[in-house]
């Protein structure tokens, strides 16, 4: 693969996607902030209430990290999947884009930052509904907490990356439901968000080392409970590697598909 001809107008990219989210911002938010607290009332006060975990935690405890990893998951894999999508094929914007003095990279990379950018939005909305929650419930428990909102930089552009790289390869708004059912919700339910790996049989530990969603969610949890180990250094290279790579991935598959 060529080298990425990404320049500073990657992030007029960016802006132009952030204008039209604060014009829309009205809907936009509506639905991403009300979902995750959905979440948190009916499994954290709803199914928490039959679950018990080792020690003296709560199950909405030890629920509320694995929502910082998989709502901005889906965040990052919605704006540049149908987002995306639909400014390539149905408004046409990348088409205007590439008549001005921005290359396809700048595209591709101004995308995967938008997804980036909603990654972290979700993070501050279930962050600052947490904290409302945390004198009642004891949710946060470090003051790193805040770094959760950086580590969604990273792992939002890696989902982002992941997802436009798909959206290059449809031909249809209706086949971005499979990336989202085959990929998406698979991480959802097994990557250590709603019962721990650890009581597991191990051969499925080690197969959900390969999931991204398995070191986003040990990180997030690290950071609200302040217990971290040698081995979440781990974790945090192996995402900025996968997130690298999930970027080649993306610029490789735009690339055939805006310049065909």
């Amino acid at each position: 693969m060529l080298a990425a001809d990404v320049t500073h107008r990657s992030i007029h990219v960016w802006r132009r996607n952030r204008d039209v989210f604060l014009h829309l911002w009205k809907s936009e938010l509506s639905w991403p902030a009300v979902e995750p607290m959905l979440i948190m009332i009916g499994f954290g006060f709803g199914l928490g209430t039959f679950v018990e975990l080792e020690g003296d935690q709560d199950y909405l405890q030890f629920l509320v990290p694995g929502l910082l990893a998989v709502y901005p998951m889906f965040a990052a894999i919605s704006e540049c999947g149908w987002g995306s999508y639909a400014r390539m094929s149905m408004q046409h914007t990348f088409d205007a884009m590439m008549a001005t003095p921005v290359s396809v990279d700048d595209i591709i990379t101004g995308e995967i930052l938008s997804g980036a950018s909603r990654a972290v939005l979700s993070t501050f909305y279930i962050l600052l509904v947490a904290l409302v929650l945390t004198p009642w419930f004891d949710l946060i428990e470090s003051p790193l907490f805040i770094l959760a909102l950086p580590l969604a930089i990273i792992h939002g552009f890696m989902f982002a990356a992941l997802s436009l790289a798909y959206t290059g390869q449809v031909r249809s708004m209706n086949q971005l439901m499979y990336f989202f059912t085959l990929v998406a919700l698979p991480m959802f339910y097994l990557g250590d968000v709603f019962f721990p790996l650890d009581e597991l049989p191990s051969e499925y530990q080690a197969a959900a080392w390969f999931l991204p969603i398995t070191h986003v969610t040990a990180l997030d949890r690290a950071l609200v409970t302040g217990d971290f180990e040698v081995s979440l250094l781990i974790d945090l290279v192996w995402l900025l590697v996968a997130s690298a790579g999930a970027w080649a991935l993306a610029l490789w598959s735009m690339r055939r598909r805006m310049v065909a």
